[in-house]
């Protein structure tokens, strides 16, 4: 097999126009556009606005390329197209090879009668779909876009990127474009066309159920090679004649190495070869899958809260700690390796274990799901349904749909962090048999009947739930009922209760919940000038998509905290106030297991700049809430469940850990300034994947005297001695603490190797949420946002994103606290 790679240098134009632009290949139309200067940043200030215009434009890209006479050799030669972005007319020399209207398949044609040895022309013509959208809008009225996305198009009509026409965190930039790989693939004889594995596991040993189809272009018998390998040997091996157009052989492994979850153990990965050859031995074709040993199960059964819902791998049930997965740039032509490599990192470093790939975007690239493998992030992954409704009852769009599953559940089955399929994203919250406009018919004909089938069909050891969220007990329309299934629980963000609600919540698995906070100001310079500095300016509200945004923001802004003293002030108080969010509701939530089982905030990651959910910011920038990630989804975690009328602190300890060890939990009660007031000192061995009480503190007396405006509790879990988690525990709101205004904050700083620093902060009275940064210049720390005890050294690893001397990073290193927000 022979393959003739067509990426690269292409060029673009408006249909009907002889104006051409360079283009690049794999990309989108705004993006080649903006590299070529046609248009200005899409991302500046409200330059978005002024280019709706190419959402409504039909596009072109062609390019010369050269065919060898070898490749004509082949007995059939494919256009194959794995991304195509999304009304595309394809053309080879002037002649039409195939239309198509999925963003989401792979299409492959054979085009060996169109090609010619020497100069070739390819040409992709892409229809605007907004255009498109509203010429489908003439028949039965349903609910087709959302209230975020673009006004007078209606994506539910066409199988492409929902969140690409705008949604309440990411711009209105509808694409098009040939957004993956392209090629040419010549081959004779036959091909393998897909490969399933089957993992069956025994004491000590696995077996692997290998089945491969292949095309075959005649009749005569073949032979394949299946070999096991790990870290480049050989473990199992086997050799298959046949002649049909599938075989299916078994190879066992004896003392397999499990995979395991990111904190539960390793990630060991095997290769599984495939190779095909004639029964003469003639090499024809040859694929390689990844692998991990494990199974991984969605482990429903009654309980005497109703109905589980918890993951098991290798026959463990697993608290899910993580986010919500989107699109890593509004522009897909922008993504590379590295960002997604950089934001499952950043999910590792928070302590996570899952990421839900969301049904508003794609079914990522297969470096994303590479990366989650080796890095022990599991993966629930939807179908690309969200929030609309969808016409089940047109038998095109069901066919387009099939295909699309089948070509997306045959690319992902294999990987070893899949956990499960979900058919989509809150369409029975969003009022199936209601303000939808979809009967419950027309609902279960995609999500209870077709999707369900494939994966049954095609991944049957991978699990299935029809929506997030969904209850599979009673009544479906309780869609949030917190005895079974998963929820999406809004009610603080845009129901305005307040983050001590979340302690109320007794859900099973909490697939989605958030708070929004700003950007960092270096993020916001980037998309704004100095006159745009002011969170009500058009500029800095076009940048925040939430209707009740900034104002929702401000809102708790004034329950908790004093008000920011500074534009700047505000956007770092916002950080903070997000952080707190979503540790009331990880930290109770993990207090509450065996009952609750998961949580995964909304949401990891941005497409753009702009003001949201997200803990880390567009540009990679770990925001507040992804430091106290770390700390929530510490595999020990002790926590603190105050009660201020009680005057009481009930610690908790949860342990994520598979085995029990011995520490102790030592708690100190101080005042606002961090003078001690009483301590303590409990000897603990930790539970075994569990969470219990440790203690309740009472210290009623204390609260009296000192009301909650002056009176913290500092929590500490050590283990052989050395601290492994803190927590602060208050009885109030920060803002009525009474705080030193300047609590002496020093650092020593210190070059370590590899460019990294170690600054060792003090504190002369105590100073909350202190965070580091340096002026003008990127920076990762191992820690950030910390409460500082006087007394207490805290230790911070700071790596710069450029080479610093230390004399450099001294001048431009700044550490403050909230107490500074408000001066």
């Amino acid at each position: 097999m022979n393959q003739l790679d067509l990426n690269g240098r292409w060029q673009l134009s408006r249909s009907k126009s002889e104006q051409t632009h360079p283009a690049t290949v794999p990309g989108d139309v705004v993006t080649d556009l903006y590299r070529a200067g046609a248009i200005d940043d899409p991302f500046y200030r409200e330059n978005e606005r002024n280019l709706q215009w190419i959402g409504e434009t039909d596009w072109v890209y062609q390019r010369r390329f050269r065919v060898p006479a070898s490749l004509l050799k082949h007995d059939r030669v494919v256009l194959r197209c794995e991304g195509l972005d999304t009304l595309a007319t394809v053309e080879i020399n002037g002649r039409r090879v195939a239309q198509t209207d999925n963003m989401h398949r792979t299409y492959e044609w054979d085009v060996k009668p169109l090609l010619k040895a020497g100069e070739n022309t390819v040409r992709v013509t892409f229809a605007s779909v907004n255009r498109y959208t509203r010429k489908c809008r003439t028949g039965r009225v349903f609910k087709a876009r959302v209230t975020e996305s673009h006004p007078d198009a209606y994506p539910a009509y066409v199988r492409k990127e929902p969140c690409n026409f705008g949604w309440d965190w990411g711009p209105i930039l509808v694409t098009a474009g040939i957004w993956r790989d392209i090629s040419l693939v010549g081959y004779s004889t036959a091909r393998i066309e897909e490969v399933a594995i089957q993992q069956h596991h025994a004491k000590g040993r696995v077996k692997l159920a290998v089945s491969c189809g292949v095309t075959k272009l005649g009749r005569g018998a073949l032979r394949t090679r299946v070999t096991l390998s790990y870290m480049g040997q050989i473990v199992a091996e086997k050799t298959v004649s046949f002649k049909g157009r599938v075989f299916d052989t078994d190879l066992v492994v004896d003392s397999p190495r499990l995979w395991w979850p990111s904190g539960m153990g390793k990630q060991p990965l095997y290769d599984l070869r495939v190779e095909l050859c004639t029964e003469d031995g003639e090499a024809l074709d040859a694929t390689t899958r990844r692998i991990g040993l494990r199974t991984l199960r969605l482990d429903r059964h009654k309980d005497k809260w109703g109905q589980s819902f918890q993951f098991v791998v290798n026959g463990v049930p697993f608290f899910a700690k993580g986010a919500n997965w989107i699109p890593v740039d509004a522009l897909l032509g922008r993504r590379t390796v590295g960002d997604y490599r950089r934001l499952v990192a950043d999910a590792v470093a928070a302590n996570m274990n899952m990421l839900r790939v969301w049904g508003g975007g794609v079914y990522e690239d297969d470096c994303f799901y590479d990366a989650c493998d080796e890095m022990g992030i599991c993966v629930w992954q939807d179908f690309m349904f969200a929030c609309m409704g969808y016409p089940s009852w047109d038998k095109a769009f069901m066919k387009n749909v099939r295909a699309e599953a089948q070509d997306n559940v045959c690319r992902l089955r294999h990987h070893a962090s899949l956990a499960l399929w979900c058919g989509n994203n809150e369409l029975e919250q969003q009022g199936v048999g209601g303000k939808s406009g979809i009967s419950w018919e027309d609902y279960k004909a995609i999500f209870d009947g077709l999707l369900p089938g494939v994966v049954k069909e095609l991944d049957p050891q991978t699990d299935y739930w029809p929506s997030s969220p969904h209850t599979p007990v009673g009544d479906r329309a309780d869609f949030n009922n917190p005895n079974s299934g998963d929820a999406h629980l809004w009610e603080v963000w845009h129901g305005k209760k307040p983050f001590e609600w979340y302690r109320t919540c007794d859900h099973r698995f909490n697939s989605e919940f958030g708070f929004q906070s700003f950007p960092e100001p270096r993020t916001v310079r980037g998309y704004t000038r100095r006159e745009d500095r002011n969170i009500t300016t058009p500029v800095m509200e076009h940048h925040q998509r939430s209707g009740i945004g900034n104002t929702t923001i401000m809102q708790y802004m004034l329950s908790w905290f004093r008000l920011p003293a500074s534009f700047e002030m505000t956007l770092w108080a916002s950080q903070i106030l997000q952080g707190m969010a979503i540790k009331y509701a990880c930290e109770h939530w993990r207090r509450s297991m065996p009952r609750g089982m998961g949580t995964l905030y909304w949401q990891l990651n941005d497409v753009w700049p702009v003001a949201s959910w997200a803990s880390v910011d567009y540009h990679g920038r770990w925001k507040a809430l992804h430091y106290m990630a770390r700390h929530f989804f510490c595999p020990l975690l002790v926590s603190g469940l105050e009660d201020a009328q009680k005057g009481t602190v009930e610690v908790h300890l949860t342990s994520d850990l598979l085995e029990s060890v011995r520490g102790q939990v030592r708690w100190t009660a101080s005042d606002a300034l961090g003078r001690k007031l009483r301590d303590g000192t409990i000897n603990v061995k930790t539970p075994i994947n569990a969470s219990r009480k440790v203690v309740t503190l009472k210290l009623a007396d204390l609260l009296e005297k000192h009301t909650e405006r002056d009176l913290m509790v500092w929590l500490e879990m050590k283990v052989k001695g050395r601290p492994t988690m803190t927590n602060l525990v208050l009885f109030g709101r920060p803002k009525h603490l009474q705080l030193a205004e300047n609590p002496g904050i020093s650092c020593k700083t210190s070059a370590m190797a590899n460019g990294e620093y170690r600054l060792t902060i003090t504190a002369k009275k105590a100073a909350l949420w202190a965070w580091v940064e340096l002026d003008g210049d990127d920076t990762r720390c191992s820690d950030n946002f910390i409460h500082l005890r006087p007394g207490q050294k805290s230790v911070v690893t700071l790596t710069p994103a450029r080479k610093l001397t230390l004399a450099q990073l001294r001048k431009k290193l700044r550490i403050r606290s909230l107490a500074d927000t408000w001066q």
